[in-house]
């Protein structure tokens, strides 16, 4: 017998966690199911979180290859034993090996990889899905398209940030090397010289100065602080605080807000589409996005949707999901097409946040060389001022 952590949701819609002694995972999950439960995950107690995750495009290649395979006819554990062997990502093959061996022992596919830790969770829960229906490859299929659009969709915005992260950073590099470099050579010039200095001037020496006898404190100090605050938005108060935070941020804010109710809504189609039940979809899809206000939000009305009121009814309460979404899934729902209506949601947002993206950055880029422009003057303005100051008294004593 061994100990397992299952994590379950009641029919009240609260989200249970509590460790179990069975002889497999899949003991445990028929066990709380045939109990009224719904089962979230059955991971062996010591493991799950600790276990890194495999890179995305990786997965998505196992993915590929692995219904490439089933739909040409081959078993499943020969497929994964198969793929597992021919694995180069040595953590990735350990726990492919892992999931076989499991497979090998009678546990079902969701929830050898749901043992592993790591993996996304609307994964496992396609998985289960589709051995429930007993149409694992299409359901598999689905998978894998939404993994590719969200792929896509994710390199675009990193794509589009990488021109102002650079500008940004070009603007600290040249004020960190003025600031350490050429202030203090003019400070030992003016020293020698010994005139009365502007005030400008003495200001910028005086940073200079401080910059050279603190600056090896202060690094350490703001990467210990930056740890510091990393470590407490992992937390569930820091997590909430950052959110709320991102969410209010003039103009980013909304395109945030827009992209988390895309990730949503592609989501939930996916997993409808795969056969899941509306409440349990609603769930799972709340624990794949990263905004933890519009998960909580989700969340709060599954207890509506359990009460049989509509989805947009429900999600309408919350006051967080933009009133066209609702308007959307309000169609859906009243025509029998919610799943189709919900990747329509995601394709506009998607392209909505993209569009806004661009015109923002755009307005963003000349900002970030104006104000590179405007420190770069000052200082030089300030460093050879007291040179302009010394040429003009000279000339007006000859």
């Amino acid at each position: 017998m061994a100990e397992f952590v299952v994590k379950m949701g009641d029919e009240r819609g609260h989200v249970l966690e509590q460790v179990q002694s069975a002889s497999s995972a899949e003991e445990i999950r028929t066990r709380f199911t045939a109990a009224g439960y719904y089962v979230y995950s059955v991971k062996p107690k010591g493991l799950g979180s600790n276990r890194r995750k495999a890179k995305l495009e990786t997965f998505l290649i196992f993915n590929q290859q692995f219904l490439t395979l089933i739909r040409a006819g081959l078993p499943i554990l020969n497929s994964l034993d198969m793929l597992a062997k021919g694995q180069k990502n040595a953590n990735f093959a350990a726990q492919l090996e892992n999931v076989t061996a499991r497979v090998r022992t009678g546990e079902s596919i969701s929830s050898a990889f749901e043992a592993q830790g790591g993996f996304p969770l609307i994964y496992t829960t396609t998985l289960q899905a589709g051995e429930r229906s007993g149409n694992l490859e299409e359901v598999l299929g689905r998978y894998l398209s939404f993994q590719r659009i969200s792929l896509t969709f994710r390199k675009k915005l990193q794509a589009s940030l990488i021109y102002p992260a650079m500008l940004i950073s070009l603007v600290f590099a040249l004020f960190i090397f003025l600031i350490t470099f050429v202030v203090p050579r003019f400070a030992l010039l003016y020293d020698q010289i010994g005139s009365k200095l502007p005030a400008l001037t003495l200001y910028l020496l005086a940073i200079g100065k401080g910059a050279q006898h603190y600056g090896l404190y202060v690094v350490p100090a703001l990467i210990a602080i930056g740890y510091f605050i990393y470590r407490w938005s992992r937390t569930e108060a820091g997590a909430n605080f950052v959110d709320s935070l991102r969410i209010k941020l003039p103009v980013f804010g909304t395109i945030w807000l827009k992209y988390q109710v895309a990730l949503f809504a592609r989501t939930l189609s996916t997993l409808l589409t795969g056969g899941l039940p509306l409440v349990p979809s609603l769930e799972t899809a709340a624990r794949s996005i990263s905004s933890k206000r519009i998960a909580q939000a989700v969340f709060s009305s599954v207890t509506s949707v359990r009460e049989g009121q509509g989805l947009s009814h429900s999600l309408e309460g919350t006051k967080i999901f933009p009133p066209l979404s609702i308007e959307m899934i309000e169609v859906g729902e009243s025509t029998g097409a919610l799943p189709q209506m919900l990747n329509s949601v995601a394709e506009f947002f998607e392209e909505d946040v993209q569009t806004a993206l661009t015109a923002s950055l755009a307005l963003i880029e000349p900002a970030i060389l104006i104000v590179m422009g405007v420190v770069v003057v000052i200082i030089l303005i300030a460093l050879y001022l007291p040179i302009f100051s010394l040429s003009q008294t000279s000339q007006f004593q000859h």
